[in-house]
């Protein structure tokens, strides 16, 4: 298959998708339009929708009979807003809603280095507005057209320093559990700081996170992975932390 070639089968789901009432377009996204997929991978179809012109009713995706579940708009959250797992001749397809105006209103916000922490289904540390803005930037359209971005020079500098500052926030906390020897909370608050360190770098290299997936290996944080297991000992819990520390190059938060 050629970069720009689909399979027939996503070429007439991507085609019966963009004859449903209300939507502008549709884009393949994640793995696929990058490259990096595995022979298994899913297929994620995104479908934009602009409710300043047309509702969008999940109802329609449900009517074209594909197996699978389809959600109800807003029900998966306010970034990853809804969509539908489905299975199309045994190859598993993702369609994720997308609200075409509220989307374009981040990217506003991004060039002008502005973002917020949203949060959502399947992220550990939240979901930043620039996430579907990212999306834009890396998906490859197949009907109608959408946006394009680019990594905002603003938004490399605020979001990293954000991110930065969260995690020396995190490590704060992850101290004073520590010393409580609650080592679930502290392992939380560890996964917490290691995320947002992640989350710094790639903003500071102006690189898109569409999601935590191989974040940390993206950030050259993938050692860390060894230190977690010991935070279920009690005794090693502050000795944890402090290899936290050096490995993000970052101190905790001192509030006082």
């Amino acid at each position: 298959m050629s970069e720009s070639q689909l399979p027939a089968k996503i070429e007439q789901v991507a085609a019966a998708l963009a004859d449903l009432p209300g939507v502008e377009a549709v884009v393949l996204g994640g793995s696929r339009a990058t490259g990096t997929h595995r022979p298994d991978s899913d297929w994620d179809l995104g479908l934009y929708y602009r409710p300043s012109r047309r509702s969008f009713d999940p109802g329609g995706l449900r009517g074209l009979g594909y197996d699978g579940h389809v959600s109800e708009v807003g029900e998966w959250g306010p970034i990853v807003n809804g969509g539908g797992w489905l299975t199309v001749e045994q190859t598993p397809v993702d369609v994720l809603f997308r609200d075409l105006d509220t989307v374009e209103r981040w990217q506003r916000d991004a060039e002008q280095g502005r973002f917020e922490l949203l949060c959502q289904n399947g992220y550990i540390v939240g979901a930043p507005t620039y996430l579907p803005v990212g999306e834009l930037a890396i998906c490859r359209p197949i009907a109608g057209e959408v946006p394009r971005a680019t990594f905002p020079v603003a938004l490399a500098t605020s979001a990293a320093a954000w991110w930065k500052g969260r995690a020396g926030v995190s490590l704060m906390f992850a101290e004073r559990y520590a010393e409580t020897g609650d080592a679930v909370c502290c392992s939380g608050m560890l996964v917490d700081a290691a995320l947002c360190t992640a989350h710094a770098r790639l903003a500071q290299r102006r690189e898109w996170v569409l999601n935590e997936k191989r974040l940390l290996a993206r950030a050259g944080l993938g050692d860390l992975q060894r230190l977690l297991p010991s935070a279920a000992a009690e005794r090693d819990l502050a000795a944890t932390v402090a290899a936290f520390g050096r490995a993000l190059e970052a101190d905790p938060l001192a509030a006082r």
